[in-house]
C-alpha cells in the first residue's frame, strides 16, 4: 500500500526555521511529481511548493525566497526547508504525490506547523 508520512512539524518562534520531510513507500517515487500543501483553520488548502519528476520547482509567492523544496529519489523522500517563518505560515502541512501519466494521486496525513512567540 502507498504511504506518505510527514515529519518535522512543531512549534517554532517567528523568524526561526523548520525542516519537514515526507517519506514515501509503496510507489515508484522517481515517477511522481511531489508537492507540499498547507491548510490553516477556516481556509482552503493551498499549494506551497512543487517539484516535478525532473526536479523543476515552483513556489507560491508568499514563500518564495524563504522555503526550499528538494527531493532525494534514492531515499524516496521530499523535503521542505522553511526559513524566516512567520505566524501566517501556521498550518497543517501535507505531502502530495502525483503520477500524471497514470492519474495517480496520494496524500500524507499532515504535520502541524505552529509559528508563535
Amino acid at each position: 500500500q502507498v504511504q506518505l508520512v510527514e515529519s518535522g512539524g512543531g512549534l517554532v518562534e517567528p523568524g526561526g526555521s523548520l525542516g519537514l520531510s515526507c517519506a514515501a513507500s509503496g510507489l515508484t517515487f522517481s515517477a511522481y511529481d511531489m508537492s507540499w500543501y498547507r491548510q490553516a483553520p477556516g481556509k482552503e488548502r493551498e499549494l506551497v511548493a512543487f517539484i516535478d519528476s525532473g526536479s523543476r520547482t515552483n513556489y507560491t509567492g508568499s514563500v518564495k525566497g524563504r522555503f526550499t523544496i528538494s527531493r532525494d529519489n534514492a531515499k524516496s523522500t521530499v523535503h521542505l526547508q522553511m526559513n524566516s517563518l512567520k505566524p501566517e505560515d501556521t498550518a497543517v502541512y501535507y505531502c502530495r504525490a502525483y503520477w500524471r501519466t497514470r492519474r495517480l494521486n496520494f496524500w500524507g496525513q499532515g504535520t502541524q506547523v505552529t509559528v508563535s512567540s
